[in-house]
Formats: C-alpha cells, structure tokens, sequence
C-alpha cells in the first residue's frame, strides 16, 4: 500500500524488522563544538544564545578577541579520523547500528551539502566527506547506518525570520532542511533517520508527513528504512516508527510500542569535553544495567561517545565500548533478536531481568547472589526443565522453591576482595 502524508497512515507502517533484532547501537555527536570542546554540544548556544557568563569567559580566556563561531570551523579538522578504526571499534562494542551526527543545531554538515554554502566539511576544516567515510567502513562490516539530523539551526537566519513569523512562512523548511534530508537519503540511503531539533515548530512547518510519505513509499530505503518520533512539537512518543521519547528515556514498565533508550558515556554531555573527569565517566556495570533494563522492556539501546576535533574516539570511551563487547561476546544471545518475555524483571528485586526467545527465557541477574544460589520466583519449571548459564560448560543444578519458583545453584566463584563484574545470563529452557 501507498501511505498518505498523515500520522494515520505513516504510524500504521509496520517497523522494518532488522531494528528491533539489532538490540545495541553506537551514537556518535561530532562537529564544530568539538573544537571549544567545553560544557556540551550546546556551546554555541549557551555562549551566544544565552550569554552564559561561564561560556563567555572561557572564549575570552582561550581565543582571540573577536572569536566568533565560524571561526573554530578551519580547526574541526578530523586529522586522525580513521573510518575503519571506528568501525571496527563499534563492532567489536557488539553494536548493530551506528547513529553519525550528519549535523547539529549549529548547522554545520559533516558532508557536502549542496545548501550549506562554506559550513560544511568539505569546503571547511576536514575537508573530507565524513558522513560518506564512515558509512563505507560500516557496510563492509555490515553494520546498520543511521543518520542523526537536526531539523532546526539555532542562528540560521532563514530559520529565524521563519520563527518570527510565528513559522507561518517555510523558508528555511523548503531551502534547507527538506534538500539536505533528501540529498542524504539519497546519497547515503541509510537505514536509519534519527531527527531531533523538532520541539519549536509542529511538523507542518517541518513537512515531515509528505517526506516521510516519500521515504516509505518512493526512497532507494523504503522498504528498510527506520526513523524515530522527533518530527514536530508534539510528536514524540506519539507519532514515527520507533519512540525516543526523551534524552535518556527509562519507562519503568513494558511500552507498547518499540523504543530506543539514547545514552552517553560521558554523563554530562553528548558531545567532546576537553575537561571531562572520571568520576563523570560511566563504569561498565552501569552501561550494562542500561543495557540489560532496556532490553528486556523491549527496547533498543543506543551508547554514545563524542570524538574529539581531530576524530579521536579517547582511550575510555574505547575502553567502555569494549568491555560491552566483551559482556555482549558471553551473553549477546540473550540480548539480540530477543523479545520481552511475560514478565520483565523479578517482582522482590530489579537486579533479575528477564528475555525470551522462542520457547527459551534468559534470566539475568545484576548482582552475584552470596550463598550462590539464584531464586527465581517468576519461572514455572517442570521436570524437564533444564538449566544453564551462558559461556558455562554443563547444565546447573536446580530445585522447585518452596512456595514458587525454583532455586539455581550456581557455579562457585573463586573468593576475591573485587566485586565479580555485573552481569551473567541463565538460561532457562522447559519453563513457563
């Protein structure tokens, strides 16, 4: 069937089902706020937006008088970016997908787009065609693109004069947000369209019904293409294909509808910090907590790491993606191409959660139990129930509990003064 330019029909589009098997995805904000590298990727708007004294000092501090914004452009200069480094970076983190920042608010592109005269990586900074680079590095390792795109810029002045008309005009719509997305679909074909930069306009002034009536029906990626819920005031958590909802959304209880948990590794912000510290830094359990809530409620969850201006994704940020790695290596199977199984986590406690796949359910548990054995209070087992935990040779022991539920004897641990690392998966077959 054709769809029609309104959310009746665009929303009635089922979701391609590559996305929700994929499970764990890698985000990455790059671009000329990479360069000041201070406070987030919000500089620009905070320093000349706002007129943060704290923004306005640290310019003063470090740049010559007269800095103005373009003017960190000649110094965005990716010189160490090497496309399949990250590339294979993000496959060994385990990610399915990866999320490239193709431009934020401040409306510079990470490729040549043609109404982007001057800010853009091509005839700026890089001079290189970032977006298509890393795309490339990503397919020979068949890992899903996707594209992030800001449909607003903060200082455009196109956008500006279209704002003061309460966006009764589109210019800004029909010159440069709706060439860029179609140049980058056609261009790219991505598999992903992330958008954001939605919230102070309804998606009439953004056109997004009638792009993405085209996208579903006429693009190269109909048929694949993915995108989430941020395409007007109003729109998130309610209309698109899968639901982002908020920054660091965490909904507590099974959705019915597939969404994606977006997170940071830096905690502070999505973009570089030049001044960023440890303690700011996520450890590897909590990623995967994340990781292991946000699945089991059914969505898909999305890590960041904000690169520095030569194209530079720091040592721990590597390190973080590849302790995900190496858990997602042990116990990927009961996190990709499952599903939320009855139950999401065990009712006494929210360090068990569970997933399903087929007739088999996962129970994973956060925390090493100290007499080594698991209770489990959800499980129905039967006589035939037979239990194992992944990356273990030989099946576990186990026994009916009283009342309900059954009781797991787990393999013994060497005793060590270090907490065991968070995170094991049983796996549990002949149960209901």
């Amino acid at each position: 069937p054709r769809y029609r330019p309104d959310w009746d029909s665009l929303d009635a589009r089922p979701l391609p089902a590559w996305f929700d098997r994929a499970k764990v995805g890698v985000f990455v904000h790059w671009g000329v706020f990479s360069v000041p590298a201070w406070g987030s990727e919000w500089f620009w708007w905070h320093w000349q937006g706002q007129h943060n004294a704290a923004y306005e000092q640290f310019v003063r501090r470090r740049f010559p008088p007269g800095t103005s914004y373009a003017d960190f452009a000649p110094r965005f200069t990716a010189y160490d970016f090497q496309p399949q480094q990250w590339a294979e970076l993000f496959r060994q983190a385990g990610a399915r997908y990866v999320v490239l920042t193709t431009k934020h608010h401040e409306g510079f592109t990470n490729w040549g787009s043609p109404v982007s005269w001057n800010w853009n990586s091509l005839d700026m900074g890089p001079h290189r065609d970032l977006v298509g680079e890393l795309g490339q590095a990503l397919r020979e390792r068949n890992l899903r693109y996707g594209l992030y795109h800001s449909l607003m810029e903060w200082f455009n002045p196109l956008y500006l004069a279209d704002k003061q008309s309460g966006f009764k005009t589109h210019n800004f719509v029909l010159k440069k947000t709706m060439p860029e997305l179609y140049d980058l679909v056609l261009k790219y074909k991505p598999d992903l369209i992330w958008s954001d930069g939605d919230w102070e306009a309804p998606d009439s002034y953004w056109n997004s019904t009638s792009f993405l009536a085209w996208l579903y029906n006429d693009s190269p990626v109909k048929d694949t293409v993915v995108v989430n819920d941020r395409w007007g005031s109003g729109c998130s958590c309610h209309h698109g294909g899968f639901y982002n909802c908020a920054d660091k959304y965490q909904p507590g209880t099974l959705p019915d509808h597939k969404w994606e948990m977006c997170s940071s590794i830096d905690r502070l912000s999505w973009g570089y910090r030049s001044n960023m510290s440890i303690g700011e830094v996520m450890d590897e359990a909590s990623i995967i907590e994340e990781l292991v809530q946000t699945v089991s409620l059914g969505g898909n969850y999305l890590l960041n790491v904000g690169p520095t201006k030569e194209g530079v994704i720091v040592p721990i940020f590597q390190e973080r993606l590849l302790a995900l790695g190496r858990w997602l290596d042990t116990n990927g199977e009961a996190i990709y191409e499952t599903r939320p199984w009855r139950v999401q986590m065990e009712n006494s406690t929210d360090t068990v959660w569970y997933t399903a796949k087929g007739p088999v359910v996962y129970a994973i548990f956060l925390l090493w139990p100290r007499d080594n054995v698991l209770k489990l209070s959800s499980p129905i087992p039967c006589p035939a129930t037979k239990v194992t935990m992944l990356e273990f040779a030989g099946t576990l022991e186990w026994q009916e509990s009283p009342g309900k539920g059954m009781l797991i004897t787990l393999p013994y641990v060497l005793p060590s003064p270090v907490p065991p690392q968070a995170g094991w998966a049983v796996k549990l077959e002949g149960v209901k």
